[in-house]
């Protein structure tokens, strides 16, 4: 044994065990949480609050797997809100209309739009993701305003396949599973296992590095993009299967929650380290966290204040933890 090794802080060797581990005290703290919860309300843990709590994590694990993606080219996107809002919208009042086929398709549109306007405008005109997908992000939403003074006599259908997906159950075991267990195996598997994965993590490490070994950076930043899209999209249609109600801010509150389920899950938000198995987690751990905070009965003001904190001080402990050597 070295003497390097025998010295070794008791901190340091528990930072490396997270970094080889890093999903662990994620796990960890989801669990205390849940106790939490049972000890403050005994019995709430069964069956159908588990089948409740994943219902309503899974439209976020959506939207943080655009951040996780995003955050892994050392970008963001803010604009995925909004999309998986028209989304939605569109699905609902088209649906009467034009039928729920077309409907789907017509409603994708706008994401693929948005999507592909912010990879052009990452990748060629270079500008920073966060304010691409912010101004993308506000011009759609005034679209969305427009549109829906024009369909607002309409009426709105919610998809029969969406709300047994969104609010469903098979058993004890939520629909939504259906949809979101292959989805999130084809995201873990391609970020390590496919070239477009590897080359996230390649951009988001050194860009110029990247682009001298032949990588061709804004092929990655629009498909990277327009993937992140039709992803919000799917979570649009999710969500208004769950909420079963045609909403202007349909998803607009899962938005900061996403870019945070991606950093408490490790995800670095200067490129090149995370993955979305921890995403899941912090996902999980935030839905669970803002259930705790209603059955405390507290004012609104309050539990955004206590959630951000607990947000700051996991993050902080989190990085503090794994960036030991």
């Amino acid at each position: 044994m070295s003497i390097a090794a025998e010295t070794a802080s008791p901190m340091s060797r528990l930072g490396r065990f997270l970094k080889d581990n890093p999903t662990l005290p994620l796990v960890i703290l989801l669990l205390i949480l849940v106790g939490l919860l049972e000890v403050i309300r005994p019995g709430i843990v069964n069956d159908r609050w588990i089948s409740n709590t994943i219902r309503f994590a899974t439209p976020l694990a959506m939207l943080a797997a655009c951040q996780t993606l995003a955050m892994l080219t050392g970008g963001i996107d803010l604009s995925v809100g909004v999309v998986a809002t028209i989304t939605g919208y569109m699905l609902a009042t088209l649906s009467p209309i034009v039928g729920v086929p077309l409907a789907t398709v017509l409603a994708l549109i706008p994401a693929l739009l948005v999507g592909l306007i912010n990879g052009f405008g990452v990748a060629f005109c270079r500008v920073h993701p966060l304010i691409m997908t912010l101004g993308t992000g506000l011009i759609a939403t005034g679209c969305l305003q427009v549109y829906q003074r024009a369909v607002i006599a309409t009426g709105v259908q919610f998809p029969d396949l969406w709300v047994w997906l969104g609010s469903g159950r098979t058993g004890v075991f939520p629909n939504a599973l259906f949809l979101f267990v292959p989805f999130a195996a084809i995201i873990v598997l391609g970020q390590r296992r496919t070239g477009f994965g590897r080359l996230l993590y390649a951009i988001g490490s050194n860009e110029r590095a990247a682009r001298l070994s032949g990588v061709h950076p804004w092929q990655v930043y629009v498909l990277l993009y327009v993937l992140s899209a039709l992803i919000a999209g799917l979570a649009g249609f999710l969500d208004l299967g769950l909420i079963k109600t045609a909403s202007l801010s349909l998803a607009m509150p899962l938005v900061l929650p996403s870019v945070a389920a991606a950093v408490i899950g490790g995800t670095s938000i200067f490129g090149g380290r995370g993955g979305y198995g921890g995403t899941i987690i912090g996902a999980l751990i935030l839905t669970v966290l803002g259930t705790l905070l209603t059955l405390l009965q507290m004012p609104e003001g309050a539990r955004r204040m206590v959630f951000g904190l607990i947000i700051l001080a996991v993050t902080a402990l989190y990085a503090r933890l794994t960036d030991q050597t």
